[in-house]
């Protein structure tokens, strides 16, 4: 137990700090076949591209362990293109909507008409279009788009950033937010759970106090001796807490785990499962609305090709395949001591767009939830950690146990043994000793010159005399 703590002497320490475990963010783009005919009403024709693979590595910073038991720490993530794992190259270009104007559309869509009206000459003079013809890079990690200036002069605070605007331009080189997490040096069943995230016990993106908790762990390892019900941890990157259901015991590399996937009612709505209403008050299940906590873009997470969503969804758009093989997260986690072997969690950007008046360049496009690009990031542990792992909790266990059953069937003819010669040695004993108990088990004949029966007669014989 004392190596699965947070603590600088425990085994799992280094894990903790600089996970060792190779993690690669596989990234899936929707290509808009018919962009022109989509602002004509036509349904979207989606082509799915890539993957475009990036080498991710995970390094804690800013470690203070405090007295109540937690440790504060920054985790940071770099990014590194890997052209050799990829189906393509950073330079390649997609057709996707222009997300900064068709999400400043849809935000403004409330507006006074003559704001509107402004936002679509300006958008004329910048030759602004409801779809762009982009690189990889420039969607991933950002362009310069005078677009940014624009709107902020017409409606000051609506996009709150400058510079470069990029899907994950805020993801490379950057931390996750502040995580205190409890160590496990005074109860290891609270080790690694959430005590704040960015100081925070609760955040207050949602509509109900059950959807803002922050529950379980950063995401990274869990407690020990895991039961095979659920698991609980905070994402930044969705903005809550998430649950994840077992499903299976396996093995990965000959180690024991736990499967834990996502339950269908994770991006369910408020109908079909309740709790969810604060999420998301959504017409279909199998969506979440992000706005409150992107900047109130009209950004929806979901599984990728919405996978367990409402077929209304699937069916709005051409070029979705759903299904559980590819598209469906989890994560293998070795229960005795709460750390992942095996792990991808997928998730999918998706855009709400459609016909706003006023705004020329939207055409006359139907609402849709626009798929964007689906995000694998998967890892799995190997090499000689894999094999230290396998040696310290399967082999020198299962060794153990073996010996046990060994030493137990050694020791039954041992103990025969013994008693046998124990009771042969004290048989000998008993025949060597001068008083041996068969000479006096059996009384001497008595006789009439026996003292007893001399005194009995002679009192007898006194008393029958008168």
């Amino acid at each position: 137990l004392q190596n699965v703590r947070i603590d600088p002497s425990s085994i799992s320490f280094n894990m903790w700090k600089d996970i060792p475990v190779p993690f690669y963010m596989s990234v899936y783009f929707f290509e808009v076949l018919n962009p022109k005919e989509v602002l004509q009403g036509a349904k979207p024709v989606l082509n799915q591209r890539g993957p475009y693979v990036y080498r991710e590595f995970r390094y804690k910073t800013n470690i203070t362990f405090n007295d109540n038991d937690t440790v504060s720490f920054l985790e940071y993530r770099k990014l590194f293109f890997r052209p050799d794992l990829s189906n393509g190259s950073e330079d390649e270009y997609i057709v996707v909507p222009n997300i900064l104007m068709m999400g400043a559309a849809v935000m403004m869509e409330d507006l006074p008409n003559f704001v509107k009206l402004l936002l679509s000459g300006a958008l004329a003079g910048l030759k602004q279009e409801a779809f762009m013809n982009r690189t990889v890079r420039e969607i991933m990690w950002g362009y310069e788009d005078p677009l940014i200036d624009t709107i902020n002069a017409l409606v000051p605070g609506l996009i709150p950033f400058k510079g470069k605007f990029g899907l994950f331009v805020e993801l490379n080189n950057s931390n996750s937010g502040l995580f205190t997490v409890y160590t496990g040096r005074k109860d290891i069943s609270r080790v690694h759970m959430v005590d704040s995230w960015n100081g925070l016990k609760n955040v207050s993106y949602w509509r109900s106090n059950e959807c803002n908790m922050i529950n379980g762990t950063a995401g990274e390892m869990w407690p020990p001796f895991m039961a095979p019900t659920s698991l609980e941890f905070y994402s930044p990157d969705a903005c809550r807490s998430m649950t994840l259901v077992y499903e299976q015991s396996g093995k990965f590399e000959g180690v024991p785990t736990y499967r834990f996937v996502a339950p269908k009612t994770l991006f369910a709505n408020g109908t079909d499962y309740p709790p969810n209403e604060g999420f998301c008050p959504c017409l279909q299940s199998g969506i979440q609305n992000v706005s409150s906590c992107r900047l109130n873009a009209p950004m929806f997470i979901s599984h990728p090709h919405f996978y367990n969503a409402d077929p209304v969804l699937v069916n709005a758009v051409e070029g979705l395949n759903p299904s559980k093989e590819q598209h469906a997260l989890f994560l293998d986690v070795h229960p005795m001591t709460g750390i992942p072997m095996n792990c991808s969690i997928k998730l999918q950007l998706n855009l709400y767009i459609k016909h706003v008046s006023g705004i020329i360049q939207t055409g006359r496009i139907k609402p849709v939830v626009l798929p964007l690009l689906w995000f694998a990031e998967s890892g799995s542990i190997e090499g000689s950690v894999l094999k230290q792992f396998y040696t310290n909790l399967v082999l020198i266990p299962s060794l153990l146990e073996y010996l046990q059953y060994v030493f137990l069937g050694l020791s039954v003819p041992l103990i025969i043994s013994a008693a046998v010669l124990r009771a042969k040695s004290q048989k000998t004993t008993a025949e060597k000793s001068p008083c041996h108990p068969a000479t006096q088990s059996t009384p001497p004949p008595a006789s009439e010159t026996t003292p007893l029966l001399h005194d009995t007669d002679a009192l007898s014989q006194d008393d029958a005399e008168p």
